[in-house]
């Protein structure tokens, strides 16, 4: 199984710190901190501070209590935590009924096709799924390769998606 390499650039400790509010319930800077220490980033309580402030994060109410959010991406602008991951599922879901022409597999990979011009939104919503067989992306204008984990093939990845389609 190949390793991710992660660099220990800002960049990359604010995505890795998006990744964890999606995913987790962060409750405190403090735990986040902890979540990034443990990924390899040792951050101070003001670089965190900042980091936040820099991704538009704020404390939100739950059903479960106050938890980090941040921001959506391009036109969705609403605010995501962990309390978010069905929303994010459906949202998803809707985006592959709407936008999905054809889905081909070839060993690890699954080429897409989407009407012109929606291919980088697809992929896009398919980077910040939490379909653990997506491994990433590349689009074009109306393509996208999807690269499926090596515990999964390219043939189940793109069953799965016709299945979120609703071509089941």
């Amino acid at each position: 199984m190949s390793e991710q390499l992660t660099p220990t650039t800002k960049a990359a400790r604010q995505q890795l710190i998006i990744e964890l509010i999606r995913t987790e319930t962060i409750r405190s800077q403090t735990e986040l901190a902890g979540l990034l220490t443990g990924r390899g980033f040792s951050v101070t309580q003001a670089t965190l501070s900042r980091d936040l402030v820099d991704l538009g994060a704020v404390k939100v109410r739950t059903a479960k209590g106050s938890v980090y959010a941040v921001p959506g991406e391009g036109g969705d602008r609403s605010l995501q935590s962990a309390q978010a991951t069905d929303l994010l599922d459906a949202k998803l879901q809707r985006l592959l009924e709407e936008l999905l022409v054809t889905a081909t597999s070839s060993g690890q990979f699954v080429v897409l096709r989407t009407p012109p011009g929606a291919a980088q939104y697809l992929a896009s919503a398919l980077d910040r799924s939490v379909i653990p067989e997506v491994l990433g992306t590349i689009a074009g204008d109306d393509t996208v390769l999807v690269i499926a984990a090596e515990s999964t093939s390219g043939e189940a990845l793109a069953e799965k998606l016709h299945e979120l389609a609703g071509d089941a």
